[in-house]
């Protein structure tokens, strides 16, 4: 039986092309500074009471200046409940849609602060995250700049974080969109796609 072929780094040439900005990543950094690097407009919906009556401005649509991304939210009749839930709609659009420099990347990488302190947290850490922990798209946006990186290959960023192979597929797996970035990535260095 054939040796299955040794995992390798590809060079930062035959790299997917992706919208690569400076450290941190935004999904990383806190609630208020990404909220002082966005737009908030709020929108007219019909409220309690029927077509004409009671008209509210429920709706939320935060637009991440830097990148031109939108989170928004419009099925709560709180408009702070509506602004809470497009922002972390937007922290994981933006975990999907931007890269930052990986550690794996030996030309480009210097520790960031917030970065690092997601990395820290959750290195060895079995990667179980529910879609309301806080944390998880800052978790899916570094792991997404290693996989970026590693050309889609979970082995080669598993020892990075401390973790088996299968917890950092299982973590890809649980978000549906980071998946499917995933497997675009797999797909443009000729790899078979994640299931």
């Amino acid at each position: 039986m054939p040796s299955k072929p040794t995992a390798i780094v590809p060079d930062e040439a035959s790299r997917m092309e992706c919208r690569v900005i400076d450290p941190p990543h935004p999904a990383v950094i806190d609630s208020d500074r990404l909220l002082e690097s966005c737009e908030l407009r709020t929108q007219r919906r019909s409220g309690p009471g029927g077509q004409h009556r009671n008209k509210t401005s429920s709706g939320a649509f935060l637009t991440h200046r830097p990148t031109g991304l939108v989170g928004e939210a419009t099925e709560r009749r709180s408009q702070a409940q509506n602004r809470d839930v497009a922002l972390q709609r937007l922290r994981y659009l933006l975990a999907i849609e931007v890269r930052t420099p990986s550690p794996l990347d030996p030309s480009g990488w210097q520790a960031d602060r917030d970065e690092a302190t997601i990395r820290q947290r959750y290195t060895n850490h079995s990667f179980r995250l529910n879609e309301s922990n806080g944390d998880k798209p800052a978790v899916l946006a570094l792991v997404l700049n290693d996989l970026w990186t590693a050309g889609g290959q979970p082995s080669l960023i598993a020892e990075t974080w401390a973790v088996s192979t299968s917890k950092v597929v299982s973590l890809i797996r649980s978000y549906a969109p980071a998946l499917t970035w995933v497997n675009r990535v797999r797909h443009h260095h000729q790899r078979l796609p994640l299931h």
